[in-house]
């Protein structure tokens, strides 16, 4: 490893520093940055600088991709279907009963057992003003119905929506991190990206028990098309053209060879990004987050070590036992905060929980990255 790949953590925490104080100290460049969206039904979608981040993040492993292989890898019935079992059988009923236990009795009385917040109406539902829906009330506020409901309900709202929208992007680059079979990972995120479409908002109705959750089609598939379809095109088309005009020798030695730190750097200018975006809110609200983000965390390494433990009893190589362990600990936090915003509105508990989910994934999965790069001798290798 390199001298900047040895020292990633510290990176990462200085630029996690950097983000929060160019978020404190100079609110208007983050401001503006953060405004540059992308949006659907007035709910913002897609950063733009995010989205150029991501794309540089990716592409470098996009290109690398044999798509012969990615047939191979689509083939493998113990990965795919162990990955499935736990994204879609596991990890969101684990959200709900992790994050009930911690928000709504462990930590219930530092949010406030008397706590409320105002979200939007349920889509659809016309209710006179002292009606009762679900744990809400309506209430007016200044001319417009609301519903009033218990503070930590809506953090577990947006607690949800993560736990039931499984990664389609920034995986690739946990998975590559990790020195994992980058076929299985792609061949993943393709899969769940086309069960989100069909598995999102039953489960989201089921588990929120606050009315059928519509899905949100349009903002799924802009998500889905900007973060991996785009990286994923543009690898796939440039590596036949270099290799057809420069060949196969030249295309490994040189080209990736300069591509190699693109990703990291990426990464690294991403975690400013995220955190410049939110920095005031982390300093106004640090205990909030905290609340937040402590189920959170318990859930990401359950998840991740329920995969983990399951891909060494089917006897699963390391190459594709990391990237599974990896997808399901990690969520599709884009879909989840635009869900949030448009369901319970941006001001929402529910919206500021996936913003939470937003500050921890990066170091989190970094850390689990870590962990899975000193532990790959306890599998076997391809």
């Amino acid at each position: 490893m390199s001298f900047f790949e040895r020292y990633l953590t510290v990176w990462v925490l200085l630029c996690i520093v950097l983000g929060i104080a160019l978020g404190k100290f100079a609110p208007e460049v983050a401001q503006a940055l953060d405004g540059m969206t992308i949006s659907v039904n007035d709910a913002p979608v897609v950063s733009i600088p995010i989205a150029i981040c991501l794309f540089l993040m990716m592409y470098p492993i996009m290109v690398k991709i044999d798509f012969h292989e990615v047939v191979k890898a689509g083939k493998a019935a113990r990965p795919v279907g162990l990955t499935l079992f736990i994204n879609w059988a596991i990890k969101p009923f684990t959200m709900y009963a992790i994050a009930s236990f911690f928000l709504g009795t462990l930590f219930l009385k530092f949010i406030g057992p008397d706590a409320v917040d105002l979200v939007k109406m349920p889509l659809g539902k016309e209710m006179l003003v002292g009606e009762t829906y679900g744990a809400g009330k309506v209430v007016l506020v200044d001319g417009i119905r609301m519903l009033e409901v218990p503070l930590w309900r809506s953090y577990l709202a947006g607690c949800i929506l993560l736990g039931i929208a499984p990664c389609t992007a920034m995986v690739l680059v946990w998975g590559y991190l990790s020195k994992g079979n980058d076929s299985h990972t792609l061949v993943m995120v393709a899969i769940n990206s086309l069960t989100m479409l069909l598995l999102f908002g039953f489960l989201g109705g089921f588990l929120l028990g606050v009315g059928k959750l519509p899905v949100p089609w349009q903002a799924l598939l802009l998500s889905i098309g900007v973060y991996v379809a785009l990286p994923l095109v543009s690898g796939y088309v440039s590596r036949k053209w270099i290799i057809a005009a420069k060949g196969e020798t030249w295309f490994r030695d040189k080209f990736l060879h300069f591509l190699t730190p693109v990703t990291i750097t990426a990464l690294l200018v991403t975690l400013i990004l995220l955190f410049s975006f939110k920095g005031e809110t982390i300093v106004q609200n640090p205990l909030t987050i905290l609340w937040i983000a402590v189920p959170l965390f318990v859930q990401t390494v359950f998840v991740f070590a329920i995969g983990y433990v399951a891909a060494k009893l089917l006897g699963l190589t390391y190459e594709n036992a990391a990237p599974t362990a990896m997808i399901g600990a990690s969520n599709h936090f884009e879909v989840a905060i635009a869900t949030a915003a448009m369901l319970y509105g941006l001001s929402s508990g529910a919206a500021l929980a996936t913003v939470v989910g937003v500050l921890i994934e990066v170091p989190l999965m970094l850390m689990l990255v870590r962990f899975c790069l000193l532990t790959q001798n306890w599998f076997r290798h391809a």
